[in-house]
């Protein structure tokens, strides 16, 4: 008689599910990426290819795209410095209040942009609970300028950004931290000797899913920031305003905006996935 221990591996695998995909789920699945693509298909159709190096050479779309850029990564790493602790901070430690916290964090994903930008200036405007004292202490006035639009754009986007680090540091294994400890290493080393490079790709991951975000922020920005050429308005806003005269300048602008963000997040995100 044969023993387990003398039967294949193979044979002791659990037998692969069938390759048939059911109707029931292949229709909706279908559908629903059909729902993504076909709008981006439809841009891409009905954009004036003939017009677009017209379009594209206006110095307005080339400090729109720059201003979104610069914006938008300082804006990343901002949230960065400021969500990787948070996010250590919701995960490794016990205080109380901290599931209101967490809530607190998490409400700009599902707060209006909009709303957001009211809240921002009741808080940092002139008028407003910190921003009067900013501004009669240091001289410093955030609505309407460039560093209004990066502190917009990281209201919205620092939340994606807690959420996939603090994600991480759960699935980590604490021990290593721990480990670490009893050799002699301070909390903060182990943190950045040990838990750092552990969940680099949560950070990596998070830092792709921010910076998307802030590129494409508009209510919040158009808001609390304004929409002034050269110095606020960021791609999305160039966008609506050409809707209203230009409805060929914005298809132009909506595609490099569209090439931009998959060019940046397929590079980075092809990184992430080899690392984990």
């Amino acid at each position: 008689m044969t023993s387990t221990q003398d039967t294949p591996r193979e044979a002791r695998r659990p037998r692969a599910p069938g390759r048939g995909v059911p109707l029931a789920l292949l229709t909706p699945a279908l559908i629903g990426l059909a729902f993504l693509l076909v709008p981006l298909l439809a841009l891409v159709v009905r954009a004036p290819w003939s017009d677009l190096p017209e379009q594209l050479t206006s110095s307005a779309v080339w400090d729109a795209l720059r201003l979104s850029l610069v914006c938008a990564t300082t804006a990343t790493a901002l949230s960065l410095v400021v969500g990787v602790p948070l996010a250590w901070l919701l995960a490794r430690t016990d205080f109380p209040g901290r599931s209101l916290v967490r809530a607190l964090v998490t409400l700009p994903l599902v707060l209006p942009p909009v709303v957001g930008g009211v809240a921002l200036l009741l808080a940092l405007g002139r008028n407003g609970v910190v921003g009067r004292w900013l501004e009669e202490w240091f001289g410093v006035t955030l609505p309407f300028t460039t560093a209004g639009v990066v502190l917009a754009e990281t209201f919205v986007a620092l939340p994606f950004l807690v959420i996939s680090v603090e994600g991480t540091l759960r699935a980590a294994d604490p021990r290593f931290e721990e480990a670490a400890a009893t050799l002699g290493a301070s909390r903060f080393t182990a943190f950045r000797r040990v838990t750092l490079p552990l969940i680099a790709p949560g950070v990596a991951a998070g830092a792709v899913l921010a910076w998307a975000r802030a590129l494409g922020e508009f209510g919040a920005t158009i808001t609390f920031a304004g929409n002034f050429p050269g110095r606020t308005q960021t791609m999305p806003l160039a966008v609506y305003l050409a809707l209203q005269n230009d409805p060929a300048a914005a298809i132009a602008l909506s595609l490099v905006l569209l090439a931009v963000s998959v060019a940046v997040l397929a590079g980075l995100r092809d990184r992430w996935t080899r690392a984990v």
